[in-house]
């Protein structure tokens, strides 16, 4: 192990014999990777010791005990102190650059590994992980700085080989109190469908296969204890940690929690800003509850994933999103980190919503599904909807969908309702996305499409308003696409529906990939001409 540094041996006297001794196991022990028990000797010998050399020694070889245990703050310290003693002494300066490097603190990661380099050459070309760490902190630096991420040669390798490294970014948005409820992040500025918005690593995330079509419920509950036995092992190591976990909502009293400062969770925050606690894990387990997330969800895309793979994760300021049946973001799990991005075109100072659950549903479908989250939405939608529930023809569409009838009838029927009940703008994409299984069976179907297309609306026309009014979604860009595709529209001169698709695909998948990465992901042929 390249990174340990031993003392050169000396003559002892008898009295320093078992302190020599003591030291000797702890570097023994460090060599076979038996971290906790070389701390524990490290920490023996630093009490004793009276020797600046020695010390400085003990402190950055315990500092990479605790490294590879994880535990950054007190592996810090240990920095520190060992720097107190030697200022330019090359391991702890790597050991320093790697702590802070985890902790995506990639600027002073970067300040200490260039230190470090232009140190002694022979001690540098000792390191072979040193040129390493450099390159990938000057990259994750200017993402942070930047968001310019591309994930496009991943997605066109088939989600194949090393999962693309990201780095911790914050675009335009801020925490402010929430008409929705409690506290909820908002658009700073005007943002485009698919702008990023933030990308943030997990607390933790607890991962697993579980092929049953039912899922196992032994297995879920596995997998959630293993995720909060994780939860809690960060913020025990961690007192930021645990100081921006209970920053989160327990579900009570929201209206009167504090609203943080969103420079609070950039990882570049001063230590000194965050207070020890004792561990309340009662309330860590309520935190958890409520903010979780699940990655199979409607509301997520677990990029090259199959059916049976799930996840459950914490990530802390995509937490504060709060939920609405006519969201504007969503989110891609990459690894153990989410991608949040606009799905439609977001106005300044307007909160940024997920759908907790799937919206293309009937309004009583979201109800049912919002109780079980435990929660009523009252967004501009629903309201809007419940205003209408009384209407007859309204009760008599939702009656039919399913149930193997003629859709393109349905779809009629919805339609020539909304003239009547003189519905405009917006309003017509809500009523459209609620019925969207009645809409995507009939544009779906040639026979139908034959029967009706003359007297409903064009695929375009209900694909724009419904975007408009609820956001991109992989359902409806998909039948779209095919109905592009068998109207030739998508070939040849068809730029300005390829242009559509592209802003809807961008709205699903976000500004994270190239044009052609984003076809592969939509199914278009990236050799058709557009």
């Amino acid at each position: 192990m390249r990174e340990i540094e031993q003392e050169e041996p000396q003559e002892i006297d008898e009295a320093s014999a078992k302190l020599h001794q003591l030291r000797s196991k702890a570097t023994e022990l460090l060599l076979r990777e038996e971290w906790k028990e070389s701390i524990d000797a490290y920490s023996h010998f630093i009490s004793l010791c009276q020797n600046q050399k020695s010390l400085c020694l003990a402190h950055s070889n315990r500092a990479e005990a605790r490294f590879r245990l994880r535990e950054f703050a007190a592996a810090l310290k240990d920095c520190e102190e060992a720097l107190k003693i030697e200022s330019a002494h090359f391991k702890t300066l790597l050991c320093k650059g790697k702590i802070l490097f985890n902790l995506n603190r990639y600027g002073v990661a970067l300040d200490c590994f260039r230190v470090a380099a232009n140190l002694d050459p022979q001690a540098s070309s000792n390191s072979e992980t040193l040129n390493d760490y450099l390159d990938k902190c000057k990259k994750l630096e200017f993402l942070s700085k930047t968001g310019t991420f591309d994930l496009s040669d991943w997605i066109l390798g088939g989600f194949r080989g090393k999962i693309p490294e990201l780095a911790e970014y914050f675009g335009g948005v801020e925490i402010k109190k929430s008409e929705i409820s409690g506290r909820g992040l908002f658009a700073t500025k005007n943002i485009d469908s698919g702008t990023l918005l933030l990308v943030t690593k997990a607390i933790a995330a607890e991962r697993g296969i579980l092929p049953q079509e039912d899922l196992d419920e032994n297995a879920q509950l596995v997998m959630w204890k293993n995720f909060v036995d994780k939860v809690v092992e960060s913020a025990r190591k961690c007192s930021r940690t645990y100081y921006l976990v209970c920053m989160l909502s327990t579900g009570e009293n929201e209206n009167d929690r504090e609203v943080p400062e969103i420079d609070l969770f950039r990882p570049e925050a001063e230590e000194n800003r965050f207070s020890d606690e004792d561990l309340d894990v009662e309330r860590i387990l309520s935190i958890l509850d409520v903010n979780s997330v699940v990655e199979g969800a409607i509301s997520s895309k677990v990029l090259g994933k199959n059916n049976y793979y799930h996840g459950v994760g914490l990530w802390l300021l995509a937490s504060f999103i709060n939920h609405s049946c006519e969201p504007n973001a969503r989110r891609l799990h990459v690894g153990d980190h989410v991608i949040v991005h606009a799905s439609r075109d977001v106005k300044a100072g307007e909160e940024l919503t997920f759908a907790y659950f799937d919206v293309l549903q009937p309004l009583s479908n979201r109800k049912e599904m919002s109780k079980s989250w435990g929660f009523s939405c009252h967004c501009r939608r629903c309201k809007f909807e419940e205003g209408l529930c009384h209407k007859q023809e309204m009760r008599e569409v939702e009656m039919v969908l399913g149930r193997g009838l003629d859709m393109g009838g349905v779809v009629y029927r919805l339609e020539e309702g909304m003239k009547r009940w003189m519905v405009r703008g917006k309003g017509k994409g809500y009523l459209r996305a609620s019925f969207w299984a009645a809409y995507s069976e009939a544009f779906g179907s040639e026979t139908l499409m034959r029967r009706w297309g003359r007297r409903i609306p064009g695929i375009e026309t209900v694909v724009d308003g419904l975007v408009d009014a609820v956001g991109s979604d992989e359902r409806v860009v998909k039948v779209l696409v095919e109905g592009l595709k068998k109207s030739g529209k998508i070939f040849g001169n068809g730029m300005m529906e390829m242009e559509r698709v592209m802003k809807f695909g961008r709205g699903i998948y976000g500004k994270v990939m190239k044009r052609r990465a984003l076809k592969s992901l939509l199914q278009i042929s990236t050799h058709e001409q557009c």
